[in-house]
């Protein structure tokens, strides 16, 4: 359990032995929004990854104000090598605290857990909840409520959240990122990785992240998984109800044949997709619309983004983007 409920930054961000880019997707998640909270990151020997800042040591981020060493790469196992071990214990020993989203807890390594005790430093396991969620009630709370949806798992739902919650800020709106995964509990600071939650309590935790707030004010709700991902889907639908969503926003990446380490499994259609998310989600507000499609177009041309977008917009009667090559104006136009 940590004393602290939020993470503390600015971060010193751990890429390990990373052994290539996607490895280190955690790290990278972090910089692209996050880049004034990270000081720099640190590679052992044969790392083949980079986070596209600066390299510094434990003692350079420790003199720089570093309070958390995050642990920004994901290996097979998700567990906590030996080999890192000296360099996670003088974190500690320079007044850091630590954070990983692995699936390993820090807290259960005891050389880590019996120094953190000694330094009076907090153990971040994000993976892994630190508190009890009550099951959720679907009763109706105020403020507003927006949720990424989508036609697969890891189609750009942070990046379309967080990408959203900028252009609200930009505007003088008030809205907050709700993160419901380890990447996006690093950037938000705090959250709820609903993959770990006990399925009964996945809405319970939905209302927690996102409670009652001021009328006008946006909680913005990564969302998680596909309703159409037979590997997934519960997950995905505890948080419709709990998150109780007056506006959905469905992402979706184009170039893939099939669902995400499911060969021979397609992808749903657009509009059957939409028209499942928005049935699933009027058991808990009946007045949800969709305000969007956010399409991750990152393997397309220029030429072929821009098509695809403005035939999916005319077919869905619905703005299109690619949140990040042109923005989510469009979308945060029709929100409001």
């Amino acid at each position: 359990m940590n004393e602290r409920k939020v993470i503390e930054q600015p971060y010193l961000l751990f890429l390990g032995d990373a052994y290539d880019q996607l490895a280190a997707k955690t790290a990278r998640g972090i910089v692209d929004w996050r880049r004034d909270w990270c000081l720099g990151q640190l590679r052992l020997e044969g790392c083949q990854a980079s986070a596209g800042i600066p390299d510094i040591s434990v003692a350079e981020a420790a003199e720089a104000g570093a309070r958390t060493l995050v642990v920004g790469v994901a290996n097979r196992g998700g567990v906590i090598p030996d080999n890192w071990l000296e360099t996670l214990g003088a974190a500690l020993d320079r007044g850091m605290d630590l954070a990983s989203g692995l699936h390993m807890r820090l807290s259960d390594i005891p050389v880590l857990s019996d120094k953190a005790k000694e330094r009076g430093a907090s153990l971040f396991d994000v993976r892994h909840p630190a508190r009890d969620f009550p099951l959720g009630s679907g009763e109706k709370r105020p403020g507003k409520r927006l949720l990424t949806v989508g036609t697969d798992a890891s189609v750009g739902k942070m990046y379309t959240t967080l990408a959203i919650e900028r252009e609200l800020n930009a505007r003088g709106v008030k809205a907050d990122f709700r993160a419901t995964g380890q990447t996006g509990i690093f950037i938000a600071g705090d959250g709820a990785s609903v993959d770990a939650v006990v399925s009964d309590f996945v809405s319970g935790a939905a209302e927690w992240l996102s409670p009652a707030n001021a009328p006008d004010h946006w909680d913005l709700i990564e969302g998680q998984g596909s309703l159409f991902h037979p590997s997934f889907a519960g997950v995905t639908l505890g948080l419709i109800h709990g998150a109780q969503p007056d506006a959905i926003v469905l992402c979706h990446e184009p170039t893939r044949t099939h669902m995400r380490g499911l060969p021979g499994w397609p992808l749903p259609d657009l509009r059957e997709c939409l028209a499942a998310n928005l049935s699933a989600a009027r058991l808990t507000n009946p007045a949800v619309v969709c305000a969007g499609v956010a399409i991750n177009s990152s393997q397309l041309s220029a030429d072929a983004a821009a098509r695809l977008l403005g035939e999916t917009s005319e077919a869905l009667d619905l703005p299109c983007v690619d949140p990040m090559r042109g923005g989510v104006a469009p979308i945060v136009d029709r929100l409001l």
